[in-house]
């Protein structure tokens, strides 16, 4: 596909903000809704961002760091963007759903690129039963949390907890203990990517537990499901030769 009418839109940094400045005057700028690609500048937090603002609309977000990591970003260049975006790679992205119900009875929706978590909220430690599917797996995880998360998330929080890397087209998702203390030597699963999960939190008035979505932050849970969105997509695009397949390889060779 020719993409030829760009939204550009950007983080608060300096750093971000020049680069709107700069790409503004060399680049047309439309509003997002008369716009048939989005370019967003700054780190991974604002990808995530520009990706829930206009997830749903199939319009293909292509990324340029101007932040830390940026993982999900590409390269920052001024010149020859449209040939860039021209010759990027898509990759396509479902989210996780989240559907958490308080201890007051109430209902919560919301979606997740990388991951659901799930982390206690005092200075007691979790308790939590684990559904898999309907079928109960683990009657008691004694822990400071716990996660499921998709291929494009298994190099961000789930990395950092010593779950494993997915590539994207695994199938599969990860569930992942944070700081397990009983089972002491359990160190998680590999789900299907059409896997249901339940999460039943036990003395749920002693051991509050909160439950986060990318930015949605639910206290005091009581049961959390999670399950893959096969009904939304996020279109990312990425520099020929430096997809996030590509990086989800190197980052397992990488020290």
């Amino acid at each position: 596909m020719a993409y030829s009418k760009i939204s550009f839109v950007a983080s608060d940094s300096r750093k971000a903000q020049d680069a709107l400045r700069i790409l503004r005057g060399r680049y047309t700028d439309v509003a997002p809704d008369q716009a048939d690609v989005i370019v967003a500048l700054g780190g991974d937090g604002q990808m995530l961002q520009t990706i829930h603002q206009f997830m749903g609309r199939n319009i293909p977000i292509y990324g340029m760091n101007r932040g830390s990591l940026g993982f999900l970003m590409n390269e920052y260049k001024e010149g020859g963007l449209l040939e860039r975006l021209n010759n990027a790679e898509v990759t396509t992205l479902n989210p996780l759903r989240m559907i958490a119900t308080d201890v007051h009875g109430q209902c919560f929706e919301g979606l997740a690129i990388n991951e659901v978590s799930l982390l206690r909220s005092t200075r007691q430690a979790a308790k939590i039963r684990i559904s898999i599917d309907g079928r109960p797996r683990l009657e008691e995880l004694n822990c400071d949390g716990v996660l499921v998360a998709t291929p494009a998330g298994s190099t961000a929080y789930n990395l950092s907890a010593h779950g494993p890397i997915l590539p994207i087209k695994a199938g599969a998702l990860a569930l992942t203990p944070i700081s397990a203390f009983r089972p002491r030597r359990w160190r998680g699963a590999l789900l299907p990517k059409n896997a249901v999960v339940l999460f039943e939190i036990m003395e749920r008035d002693k051991r509050p537990v909160s439950a986060v979505a990318d930015m949605l932050e639910v206290r005091e849970v009581a049961t959390v499901e999670v399950s893959m969105a096969e009904d939304v997509t996020v279109p990312i695009l990425f520099d020929a030769g430096h997809d996030l397949d590509e990086r989800i390889l190197m980052e397992q060779f990488t020290d």
